[in-house]
């Protein structure tokens, strides 16, 4: 594996302030948020999956999609959870794999092969509307989906992720573009030895990569810090600016 399952850290964060400006729809059955693209340069022909961590769509979900909006990106964050993602902050006793494998009522899985399907939904409805290129961005659980469906034939083009998890080295093997990572220091599901495995892993793929790790912050850094701690602000920032400046360069 190229990055380990989520656990406890991955509930834990801040919510961030301001006021969301996209809009809620729905793909067939599946609740989305969609950010429309705003500002003087606004790419027309591609699009951005957000693919969120098990926090789903919520306050700062939203807000990061609306900064990817405001880069010139059409911005969509399908529920990859049916109904069922988890709340911020979640006791120290919550049994985090059981939600994984069974959901909340244990009749609502949250695998693959429940995530699947959503995700192929939510690529086959920006492909119809019009979107010739398709970049993808995940964030903890996400990010296993945005290397699922960067192999061959399924989708997404290029490819962002932070702290990753649940991503199986083939998985990574497979990817067919360019793949960028944002990592942190303290991160027990991506630690260092994961994360220089992932690097072999790339080098091998032969597609365009980039590893940029951010110190002072732990797992969850890029959409949960305490914005009002200087160094996870930046971190978070840089974050975000890696990817749109990696979409910039290999999306467009």
């Amino acid at each position: 594996m190229a990055s380990n399952p989520p656990s406890t850290c991955c509930t834990v964060g801040v919510k961030h302030d301001g006021t969301p400006t996209g809009k809620s729809l729905k793909i067939g059955n599946i609740e989305a948020y969609v950010a429309e693209p705003s500002g003087k340069t606004i790419h027309k022909d591609t699009a951005i999956l957000f693919l969120p961590d098990v926090i789903g769509i919520w306050q700062n979900s939203k807000l990061m999609a609306d900064q990817y909006a405001a880069n010139g990106y059409y911005t969509l964050i399908p529920d990859l959870f049916n109904g069922d993602p988890l709340s911020l902050n979640r006791p120290a006793d919550f049994d985090l794999m059981s939600w994984l494998t069974k959901g909340s009522d244990g009749k609502n899985p949250h695998t693959y092969n429940a995530v699947d399907p959503i995700v192929e939904k939510s690529i086959k409805y920006l492909q119809e509307q019009g979107f010739k290129k398709i970049g993808a961005v995940g964030y903890c659980f996400g990010a296993k989906y945005v290397a699922r469906f960067m192999a061959a034939g399924k989708g997404i083009s290029v490819g962002f992720v932070a702290h990753p998890s649940f991503i199986e080295e083939d998985e990574l093997l497979a990817i067919t573009g360019p793949f960028s990572i944002a990592a942190a220091e303290t991160d027990q599901i991506f630690p260092t030895e994961k994360r220089h495995r992932s690097e072999e892993l790339l080098v091998q793929t032969k597609q365009p990569y980039q590893i940029n790790l951010y110190s002072g912050v732990a797992h969850g850094f890029s959409v949960r810090c305490d914005t009002s701690k200087k160094i996870e602000k930046y971190a978070k920032e840089q974050a975000f600016l890696q990817a749109v400046a990696w979409f910039d360069e290999h999306l467009i």
